[in-house]
Formats: structure tokens, C-alpha cells, sequence
């Protein structure tokens, strides 16, 4: 016995042990996620329950449990009741609704039962019983005219859409450019006659945009009056009626009438809304492509800023830096800016990036558009610079075992034949450090997309549909505000007014988060590993 607690063997046993049971915790954790998340998108049966008050309810099973009080001696499994999300919020008051087992007489899953997606106030559960035209309602001709009714719509809205956001976007930035440019003209209260001129000018052409922007929007007007003529009845389980405009409805469907290959092209085409479309109905509802693409531009701008100034910093510290004193108390100094609490930061980009420098910049560079501010707010800019200071300890550490892994062969190699020591860290110990130093940058860039504390105070929204990224110059507006993935599970998560709506919402947007870090990470892996084989003789 003593020879085997020598030998280590226990401890051998229990690090796999320790690796086993963090395997099982992460792929535990993926697989709730993944379940939780990708379950929502599949269309569930709709199940009509005719209770034994007479009572009819309409809705898909979204879970089942015992009644905790129901739990007795004489009835230990006790009583089950069932979770439906019944829908038509509008109308019931609430999504949701629990139904007693021993209350329900019978139940079936009725073919005509129809899934309508709405703009607003959730999804809609019922039977379409008639279709309205302007003032005349007729019944239904068959589940086709319906389809067709919705794909007509979603073609209306989608050139309102496009008008607004294209024809009438770019004349509102037009009116804006010149508005910004006669109040820059006219901003030291005395005019010359040249300037004069170019005032005439400039009022000229704000007339002309102005009746541009009164034809677009009354031709919008109508396209949206247009939209509203058409109407689809339901009728619900409980018999009363309600009017949804074609216009809010986004997607019908009957899930009770699907096939298996209609169900599976049903779930991709609604996984692929939700990665590809703007949120709606405080973030519950809808996609969050605006999220996505914050996050994954937020990381790309952070990762410039802190590799040049890392490695930079790394560099001097090992190849040019007198070892002494000084340069062991700012290695001491990096190493506990690392365990600096990440809200600290944030407080720091606000009061530095976004009042003091964003502040100037706005006196020096845009003077004409004060009191409103453009880079002394918060934006992706401020945001991604203050993550920058956050994970370049990382990257500093990082770089120097980088540094110091390369042998001192290659060094004396170098200056031996006549290269400066610039051309020998240039050329040389640069390359063969870069897989150190791609794995900080890998560490970097995994905690940086996983920041939340800091970005509430630099920069990110709960909703900004508008991307940072258009068609007017500079294209890149880093001044703007965007959406991030991780705070989007905390509003959606702890902020929602509807906590059971959202649930699969939290689930399915955690999923898309841990993908975009694991994308990332693997282009940054598959770029280490290269440089690696590349390199092969380095000892990094």
C-alpha cells in the first residue's frame, strides 16, 4: 500500500478524475443549451384540451410537472399538470396558462388549427375563419389564398422597408450633412459675402430635400395604407374572434398538418430568421443579427488596438528594457492589471475615452453638432478600446513567453552575420514568437467577447437595429452605439417584461455567443498552428 501511494498513482487518478468531471460539466452545460435553445425553432403540435367545465383551450405543450400540494401518502406520484403556451396575448392577457391533468376530458390535435407569427404581442393561436378586404369579409377560399395574402404582405413590407431605409434614410442624411454645414458656416455669428453666397446655396438645397422627403413619406403613407386594407378572422378555442392586419401578420402556418420535411424546412427557416434578422418586442421575439455582428466588429476592433500596443510593450520589455528594478515592478504591475475587477475599466473608459477624449474630440473636430455629442457618448469605438486595456496584460505576458521561448541561437546567428538588432527582432524573433503570441491574442479575444460590465458603461444598447456599417462615408461609424451579444442575454434574461417568453430566447442567444468565440478562436488556432509548422524549428 505504501509503495502505491508513493508510485503517485492516486494523484494520476485523481487529475483525470478533475478532467473528467470538467468534460462532463462543459458538454452538460453545451447539451442543456443546445436543447433548451434549437428546440424552440422546431413547430410543435397545437393541442386543443376540452376541459370538464366545457371549456375549450388552444395551445402547444411546452412542459409538464406534478402539483408540489398534491404529493401525499395515499398518492405518492401525485398530480400532473401541463404547461401551455397558448398565445394571443392580446386578447387572453397572457402567453401561458397551466392546465390540471384531471381537468382535461379530452384532447386532439386539430389539422385546422393555425400558427400566426405577429410583429407585435406575440404569436396568435386559432382557426382562420374569413379574410377582410378593405369593408367586405368573405370566408376563407382555402389554405392557399392565405399563404398567398401573407407572402403578398411580406413583399409590401419588405419595399417599406427598403424605401425607408434606403430612398428616405440617405435624404435624411443628406438634410442632416447640410444642416451640420450652414450651422458651421453661420457658427462665429458674422458672415462675409462669400459665405453669404454659400448660405443661399445650402438653404437651396435643404428646400429641395425637404420636398423629397414630403413625396418619399407621402408615397410611403400609402404603401402603408395599402398594407392595412387586408385582414385575416381567427377564431379562437374559446369562440371569440379577433382582426390581425396583414400588415403585423409576419408568417402563418398549420404545424398539425406538416409532414416531416415540411416541419424540418419550417425549423431552418426559422433558425436562419434568427440569426439574420432585427429583434422585435423587446428583444423576445425576432433575430439578433445586430447583436451578432456588434459583437463579432467589437472583438475585430479590439483585437487592432491591443496586438500592435501588446506586443509593442512586450518587446521592449524583453529585448530592450535594462533588467533591473523598474522593469520588474511594471511586470508586477501587468501581472495585476489582470485581476483588476472588469467594471473598474469600464468606469475608466467612460470617465477617460468618452468624456475627457471623446469630449475634445467633439470641441476640435465637430464643434457644429454640439450640444449634441458624436464621439463624447458612448460608442463601439470607446467600447473596444476599454477591452483593449482590459485583456493587454494578456497579451503582453503572452508575447513575452513568446520572446523568450525563441532560442538564443538564432539571435547570435542573426547579429553574426551583420544584422542590426532591429533587422534580428524584425526579421527573425518576431516570426518565430508568433504562435506565443497568437495565443494571447487567442485568450484575448475569448474574453473580450464574453465582457459585459464594461460595455454598459462605454458604448452598448439594448436595441440598435441600425449597424455600424452603411453606405455613407466613412461606411465605419465606430461612433455609434451597437448591440452585444452577452448583454443581450442579461436584458433579455433579467430585464424582459416577459421572463417566460424569453427563456428560449436566453438559451438560443448563449449558443450563438459560445459559437462566435469558438469561430474566432478557431481561425486564431488554425493561424497559430500554421506559423507553428511553419516555424517548426522555434522551441515555442
Amino acid at each position: 500500500m505504501t509503495t502505491f501511494w508513493r508510485s503517485g498513482e492516486p494523484f494520476i487518478w485523481m487529475t483525470a478524475a478533475g478532467v473528467a468531471l470538467s468534460l462532463l460539466m462543459v458538454g452538460g452545460m453545451l447539451l442543456l443549451i443546445m436543447v433548451n435553445g434549437l428546440g424552440q425553432f422546431w413547430p410543435a403540435a397545437l393541442t386543443e384540451h376540452v376541459l370538464t367545465t366545457g371549456e375549450l383551450v388552444l395551445g402547444q405543450v411546452v412542459g409538464k410537472e406534478v402539483i408540489p400540494s398534491t404529493v401525499t401518502p395515499d398518492r405518492p406520484e401525485g398530480r400532473l399538470r401541463f404547461r401551455l403556451r397558448v398565445g394571443n396575448r392580446d386578447v387572453l392577457g397572457s402567453d401561458y396558462r397551466w392546465v390540471n391533468a384531471d381537468d382535461i376530458a379530452s384532447t386532439t390535435q386539430p389539422k385546422e388549427a393555425a400558427f400566426i407569427e405577429r410583429r407585435e404581442w406575440g404569436p396568435a393561436y386559432g382557426r382562420i375563419t374569413a379574410v377582410v378586404e378593405g369593408e367586405v369579409e368573405r370566408p376563407v377560399a382555402s389554405w392557399q389564398e392565405i399563404t398567398t395574402l401573407v407572402g403578398e404582405a411580406n413583399e409590401l413590407r419588405e419595399k417599406i422597408a427598403q424605401l425607408e431605409r434606403d430612398e428616405i434614410g440617405a435624404i435624411n442624411h443628406r438634410i442632416e450633412a447640410a444642416r451640420l454645414a450652414r450651422q458651421a458656416l453661420l457658427a462665429d455669428g458674422t458672415v462675409s459675402h462669400e459665405e453669404a453666397a454659400e448660405d443661399r446655396l445650402i438653404t437651396e438645397r435643404l428646400s429641395h430635400l425637404e420636398r423629397q422627403y414630403q413625396e418619399k413619406t407621402a408615397v410611403l403613407e400609402q404603401w402603408h395604407r395599402e398594407a392595412g386594407r387586408k385582414a385575416l378572422i381567427l377564431t379562437l378555442a374559446n369562440g371569440k374572434t379577433t382582426r390581425i392586419s396583414l400588415d403585423r401578420a409576419l408568417a402563418v402556418s398549420r404545424p398539425n398538418a406538416m409532414g416531416p420535411v415540411e416541419k424540418l424546412g419550417f425549423y431552418l427557416r426559422n433558425l436562419w430568421n434568427f440569426v439574420s434578422t432585427e429583434p422585435r418586442e423587446a428583444n423576445t421575439e425576432g433575430g439578433i443579427f445586430p447583436a451578432i455582428f456588434g459583437t463579432v466588429l467589437m472583438v475585430f476592433v479590439m483585437t487592432a488596438a491591443v496586438m500592435p500596443f501588446g506586443v509593442m510593450a512586450a518587446v521592449y520589455l524583453r529585448e530592450y528594457a535594462t533588467q533591473g528594478l523598474v522593469v520588474r515592478l511594471v511586470r508586477i504591475a501587468v501581472n495585476n492589471l489582470a485581476g483588476v475587477p472588469s467594471i473598474v475599466f469600464g468606469v475608466f473608459g467612460l470617465a477617460f475615452f468618452v468624456y475627457a477624449l471623446g469630449g475634445t474630440i467633439d470641441q476640435w473636430f465637430f464643434p457644429e453638432a454640439l450640444p449634441n455629442p458624436t464621439y463624447g457618448t458612448g460608442g463601439i469605438l470607446w467600447a473596444s478600446l476599454t477591452l483593449a486595456l482590459l485583456t493587454v496584460p494578456v497579451v503582453i505576458v503572452a508575447t513575452e513567453e513568446g520572446l523568450s521561448a525563441v532560442p538564443k541561437d538564432f539571435r547570435e546567428g542573426s547579429v553574426g552575420l551583420g544584422a542590426t538588432k532591429f533587422e534580428t527582432i524584425r526579421h527573425v524573433i518576431l516570426p518565430c514568437a508568433l504562435p506565443g503570441i497568437l495565443t494571447g491574442l487567442i485568450l484575448a479575444m475569448a474574453r473580450a467577447a464574453g465582457e459585459v460590465a464594461p460595455l454598459m458603461l462605454t458604448g452598448v444598447v439594448k436595441l440598435a437595429p441600425a449597424l455600424p456599417l452603411d453606405q455613407y462615408l466613412p461606411f465605419l461609424h465606430l461612433d455609434r452605439k451597437f448591440m452585444h451579444l452577452g448583454f443581450h442575454i442579461y436584458d433579455v434574461g433579467f430585464q424582459s417584461p416577459n421572463v417566460e417568453a424569453a427563456k428560449p430566447m436566453v438559451y438560443m442567444t448563449t449558443l450563438i455567443l459560445i459559437l462566435v468565440v469558438v469561430l474566432l478562436n478557431w481561425v486564431a488556432v488554425s493561424l497559430r498552428n500554421r506559423l507553428r509548422r511553419r516555424y517548426a524549428t522555434s522551441a515555442v
